[in-house]
């Protein structure tokens, strides 16, 4: 006999998507249901995650010149301020391994072998969005002519991002030619940076026509008018996805050999958004609601440090532009156009740098963005590797790394913290990765129908979406009489307009009178609120107990 639905709860996504669930089975061994308050204990308790992180640490004397020969005992790492011993110690110099000491082979270290190549695996993400083509096209033509700088252990993969999804233009590759071809490919594409310029310069056209004694104005208290408040918004939004694009390349790649670093060409995202809305110079402005600096780019560097990347953040630049345009006013305005404008660079340039300090890379900026590869490559060919390995918690604390070297006159770059990632974000950025990607986070199949969408409100649709969720893809542990797998959905969104849900996390329980049979198969209807456009949407399930994952992508029309 069919058991009856039950209803789950619902989560609102602010404006973008919103979930309503209706769990029921087909057959009569199986049935879905909402999960208790609590657990039964002992049975899903918290897991702990050890791994081993790994420091690049580079240490330069008083000419800032490379210190090679120290030894283990030479340097002493911290976490959260407490002494931790270095469980893995190798000298990388020249690009080939030195030394390997304390430990030798450590599991979830790189294999270094003395007196062989380690190579480098460089991840290029090209920001077309921010970018200026006339100024991308200049950075890529400096990578094709660098592209010897590769050694014969290194790697490259090149992904490019518009503003909405992600392109790889090459994946892994050791091949010099298929990497031209592929920046080549990047310069045929279009970049959108000048329409950034359309905007920044409207609403510093706007500013300018507003009466100096505007009572709503930007003058009063620090604080933004509705109209720079608008652009200010609208530019975060657009910092945030970029950002977000990033840190999704990089869990896209999270797993290559070798050291790893990312080449980041942005077009230029400001620290502050609030602050780069004003068009007059050094003029504080506070708007304590608006996202900026550590809140914009610290989910970046924290999955930079998780992941073992170093960032090389490149100043293409984009937003900023040549500077004045003196037909919109008179001399004293475009000159004072062309201060706010050294402003503004300062205000990228603070993003990149802030990006680089935190994983220990360096900031390519003005001329440097010229011999980008040649740069880094020489950058990363000396260095030492440590490792150590925490106790994890898999609570999303964050945790401060200091490596201090012992011999005087010695001073290191490396990175500065690293996050102990639960397994709930951890598969929420998987989903999000597959949304930006266009394809799905795992290998197993979440066969989905999708209905008719129905007017739900103003400018939304209701679509009713149904799961088939394979039982024996499923692990279903006995609990007295009963037969249990702890589950959770989620589910991602992207319109046309890049503007992308949140992830929420639907967790639900599939149980059974008697243990599943190949072939058998659990029903999940759900209905998903969206705005009346295009989207296209990421369906994930997870089986909690294994980590396994099923997925789907789909497009849904209006």
């Amino acid at each position: 006999m069919k058991p009856p639905e039950r209803r789950m709860d619902w989560r609102r996504i602010e404006g973008v998507l919103a979930v309503v669930a209706v769990v029921s089975c087909l057959g009569d061994a199986a049935r879905a249901q909402a999960p208790p308050a609590a657990p039964e204990p002992g049975v899903f308790g918290e897991t702990v995650d050890v791994r081993v992180v790994n420091i690049e640490v580079v240490v330069t004397d008083k000419k800032n010149e490379r210190a090679t020969g120290l030894v283990a005992s030479d340097f002493r790492l911290k976490v959260d301020g407490k002494e931790l011993p270095i469980e893995f110690f190798s000298e990388v110099r020249g690009g080939e391994a030195v030394e390997v000491g304390v430990g030798g082979t450590v599991q979830g270290m790189p294999e270094v072998v003395a007196g062989t190549q380690v190579g480098t695996s460089y991840l290029v993400f090209v920001d077309d969005f921010f970018s200026i083509q006339r100024d991308r096209d200049r950075v890529l033509r400096g990578f094709i002519a660098g592209l010897g700088a590769l050694g014969p252990e290194d790697r490259m993969a090149i992904v490019a991002w518009d503003g909405r999804k992600l392109e790889m233009l090459s994946t892994w590759s050791q091949s010099l030619p298929q990497l031209e071809r592929a920046f080549q490919a990047g310069m045929k594409r279009p970049a959108f940076g000048l329409q950034r310029q359309v905007e920044r310069q409207s609403n510093d056209r706007d500013e300018r026509l507003r009466p100096r004694d505007n009572v709503f104005g930007s003058r009063l208290g620090g604080r933004l008018d509705a109209s720079q408040l608008f652009y200010a918004e609208r530019l975060a939004d657009q910092v945030q996805s970029s950002v977000g694009a990033a840190a999704a390349t990089l869990r896209s790649f999270a797993a290559p050999p070798g050291r790893k670093v990312m080449l980041l060409l942005s077009g230029g995202w400001p620290y502050s958004p609030a602050e780069f809305s004003s068009s007059e110079p050094n003029r504080p402005v506070l708007e304590p609601g608006m996202p900026a600096g550590d809140a914009l780019f610290r989910p970046l560097a924290d999955n930079a440090n998780v992941l073992g990347y170093t960032l090389y953040p490149v100043d293409v630049p984009g937003l900023v532009g040549d500077g004045a345009d003196a037909s919109e006013g008179n001399l004293d305005e475009a000159t004072a156009a062309a201060g706010n404008n050294r402003n503004r660079e300062q205000e990228v340039q603070v993003s990149l740098t802030f990006l680089a300090r935190e994983t220990g890379g360096k900031a390519l900026i003005n001329a440097n963005r010229d011999q980008v590869l040649t740069a880094v490559a020489s950058d990363t060919r000396s260095y030492y590797w440590l490792g150590f390995t925490p106790t994890l918690k898999g609570d999303d604390r964050r945790h401060q790394v200091e490596v201090e070297v012992l011999r005087p006159g010695l001073k290191v770059r490396s990175r500065e913290d690293f996050q102990d990632v639960s397994r709930t974000r951890q598969v929420s950025m998987r989903v999000e990765s597959a949304l930006l990607f266009g394809n799905p986070p795992s290998a197993l199949a979440l066969p989905i129908t999708i209905g008719k969408p129905t007017k739900a409100g103003i400018g939304t649709m209701r679509v009713p979406l149904t799961l088939s969720i394979a039982a024996d893809a499923i692990t279903m542990i006995q609990l007295g009489d009963e037969y249990v797998a702890e589950m959770e959905l989620r589910v991602a969104a992207l319109d046309d307009n890049g503007r992308r849900s949140e992830i929420p996390v639907i967790p639900f329980r599939i149980t059974a009178l008697q243990p599943p049979q190949p072939g058998q198969v659990v029903r999940y209807d759900t209905a998903l609120e969206l705005r009346k456009d295009r989207q296209e949407i990421v369906v994930a399930v997870l089986d909690v107990a294994s980590g396994n994952m099923l997925s789907a992508t789909a497009e849904v029309s209006p």
